[in-house]
């Protein structure tokens, strides 16, 4: 049984505050507070890449359980901000951390809802070629394509990278997944000649309307019902956006809480971030996990925490 063992994170140290920026967007501090969020957001330096960034999020897991990079049989890696289009960025990472030529390496391009498609695809995939430890890692920073600015963009989105060590020794399984995509509105969240562009209604009325429709169908597919999961992990478009998905299924908002304000909406990372540290709390027996955005996609499952952790 293939599930999550650990995760690493990286969260580089630069920020952009936005309470600096509220008077150059015509913003109270209130409205930033309690509509999109998020106070400052993460940025990642000059020297630092995609690479370099999911670089240092596998190292994290590698010291937190000391992972031995031989026995990784397979590698993916979610973005859509590569350094460069070819090689694909999971074989540079590959190379970067001198892992065993038999190491099985892909990319997933997805945004928002990449980590749940992540954790569906990869464990599908070790699970038919038979193998034992594979690691997903999140890596998309967004700083290279948004514009300082753009009020809709520059005060969401913040740069950051996970890598989730999935085994046959997990801590927590994943059940039943729901998925789905309204393809037709893509274009209302796009990158067009290199810059970023999101139509920040169109992107809250298709979370609002679809979100929690998917969250309580993935509850019910997995045997549970609201109340008797521990944990929503929402996926952190804004405060705005993940307390309306709260209040339309009738959840508490201490049991989804809004956990981004000091580094951002992370896209692939989002979740992960999250999750890292909703793990290490051994009453989080379920935890529904929730992507959506990018591409109007979206993805949820509901991780169970095995009896022995």
């Amino acid at each position: 049984m293939i599930g999550i063992k650990a995760i690493g994170t990286y969260l580089p140290a630069g920020r952009v505050s936005n309470l600096a920026r509220l008077e150059e967007f015509g913003l109270t501090e209130a409205s930033l507070n309690d509509r999109i969020g998020f106070r400052q957001v993460a940025v990642k330096g000059g020297d630092e890449t995609t690479l370099s960034l999911a670089v240092s999020a596998f190292r994290n897991l590698q010291d937190m359980i000391g992972l031995d990079l031989a026995s990784v049989d397979a590698v993916a890696v979610i973005t859509q901000n590569p350094d460069r289009n070819i090689p694909h960025l999971s074989a540079e990472l590959h190379g970067k951390l001198a892992l065993s030529p038999g190491c099985a390496c892909f990319d997933i391009s997805l945004g928002c809802s990449g980590y749940v498609y992540g954790l569906s695809l990869l464990s599908a995939f070790m699970s038919a070629n038979g193998m034992h430890c594979g690691v997903l890692v999140t890596s998309d920073p967004y700083s290279g394509i948004v514009d300082p600015a753009d009020k809709n963009t520059s005060l969401i989105f913040g740069d950051g990278a996970t890598a989730t060590l999935l085994t046959e020794d997990p801590v927590y399984v994943a059940g039943a997944y729901n998925l789905g995509t309204m393809g037709s509105e893509a274009d209302n969240l796009a990158c067009n000649d290199g810059k970023l562009f999101m139509n920040g209604r169109a992107v809250f009325n298709f979370a609002a309307k679809y979100v929690p429709a998917d969250v309580a169908t993935t509850v019910q597919k997995n045997g549970l019902t609201l109340a008797e999961v521990d944990c929503f992990i929402l996926h952190q478009g804004s405060r705005y956006i993940v307390d309306t998905i709260a209040d339309r299924l009738g959840v508490p908002h201490d049991k989804a809480k809004f956990y981004a304000a000091d580094y951002g909406n992370t896209v692939s990372s989002s979740i992960p971030i999250i999750l890292a540290e909703a793990m290490e709390n051994k009453s989080n027996r379920s935890i529904l996990l929730s992507g959506f955005g990018l591409g109007f996609s979206w993805a949820s499952t509901v991780l169970k925490r095995l009896e022995e952790h």
